[in-house]
């Protein structure tokens, strides 16, 4: 198929992007036409990879004179197909893998100003640099992008302490779409002056502008942590069990992750080195994790204490403290490993559907029996 993107308007996006900040050859651009899961597949004559965010304002701009549809990637680990072209051939790739630098870091504010295309692997690690913590934590992190984090509002594993990806920046830098940038990267802890605009960009999929940097919050380090798998009989018993570690431990509950039986059976089966440490055969589990800054917070006693009096209150089955860091990675490595033990064992359609929480078992229950009803054959 070839291209309606007119060769003038490719030439002038080439200068752009300037020498090794494009590329045109069907050899590289396959890697950027097709999502994380390989279901959407399609075309571009041109994929750009900016260094500064004058590039892809000038970039932004040419598009959009000349009618060329803009679709920004990072690290291509979504699910949902939301950074592969379609098959057109008329939009051009932003790849916005080189635009990385650590702009600025201020531990007095709790603050750092990251570009978009650093990894969150590699905002962990700068955080860490000045003994502070940015706590989001998702198992793609090594190739995820903050960009897309933004684009998409991360949630990941410690989004019951911390919050979304929208409750942790504090401002933007974003390119519109007629190559206009809007500077907005205030680090201010209070801000009344006017309308959130930053809020419109974070989980807009890149459809109002292009995030180029962003100023992100950072926490103290945790200095004491345990984790904990959870064996119980049913959904609803665990809501009883999140409420009752909410108030035994308040803050310091950081991770509440719910699995059913047949996700962690997939991942002992599928995935080497995965053990489930449980020895009665519950229906659900959950991983829990406490942290803190305080070293002296006795983290593990205060959680054992807790799931005792669950038990003793029958909310749950059975439970295995992480008695040191390598059991605790290695329940970590059980739930984090769930995604890839279901593409060994087969197709499969992911959701991501929100509801309060106090609502999760009926969404569990009500969904479960849907889907049985209409895909027999399905596994749930």
């Amino acid at each position: 198929m070839r291209s309606s993107v007119k060769p003038e308007t490719l030439a002038a996006l080439k200068a752009a992007a300037g020498e090794g900040g494009w590329l045109d050859s069907s050899s590289d651009l396959s890697a950027y036409t097709v999502d994380f899961r390989r279901l959407y597949r399609g075309a571009t004559p041109l994929v750009l990879l900016p260094r500064s965010v004058e590039q892809v304002a000038t970039i932004m701009a040419i598009c959009d004179r000349d009618g060329v549809g803009v679709v920004p990637q990072g690290g291509n680990t979504g699910y949902c197909g939301g950074a592969t072209p379609d098959e057109s051939d008329s939009q051009i790739v932003l790849a916005m893998k080189r635009l990385n630098r650590v702009r600025h870091i201020d531990p007095a504010n709790d603050s750092m100003i990251l570009e978009a295309g650093c990894t969150l692997a590699e905002a962990h690690a700068a955080a860490q640099s000045r003994d502070r913590m940015f706590p989001l934590t998702l198992g793609s992190q090594g190739t995820a992008q903050i960009g897309g984090n933004l684009s998409t509002n991360a949630g990941g594993t410690a989004v019951l302490r911390y919050g979304m990806m929208r409750d942790l920046v504090l401002g933007l830098e974003v390119v519109l779409a007629d190559g206009r940038v809007l500077c907005g990267l205030k680090c201010l802890r209070k801000d009344n002056t006017g309308y959130d605009v930053k809020s419109l960009f974070v989980g807009a999929e890149g459809t109002l502008g292009i995030i180029t940097a962003a100023c992100l919050k950072l926490f103290p380090m945790s200095r004491d942590s345990v984790a904990a798998l959870v064996g119980l009989e049913s959904a609803s018993r665990a809501l009883e069990l999140l409420t009752h570690l909410k108030g035994a431990a308040g803050d310091g509950l950081t991770t509440f992750e719910l699995m059913p039986r047949f996700a962690v059976e997939l991942t002992v089966e599928h995935v080497p080195g995965v053990a489930n440490p449980l020895t009665l055969g519950a229906e659900w589990y959950v991983l829990v994790e406490l942290t803190s800054p305080n070293p002296r917070q006795r983290l593990a006693e205060l959680l054992s204490e807790s799931l005792e009096q669950a038990a003793a209150q029958g909310m749950l089955l059975d439970a295995a403290i992480a008695a040191s860091i390598a059991q605790s990675q290695a329940m970590w490595k059980l739930r984090e490993s769930v995604p890839e033990a279901q593409r060994r064992h087969g197709a499969s359609l992911k959701h991501d559907i929100s509801v309060p929480v106090s609502r999760i078992p009926e969404l569990i229950e009500r969904g479960a029996e849907l889907i049985r009803r209409l895909v027999p054959e399905g596994q749930v």
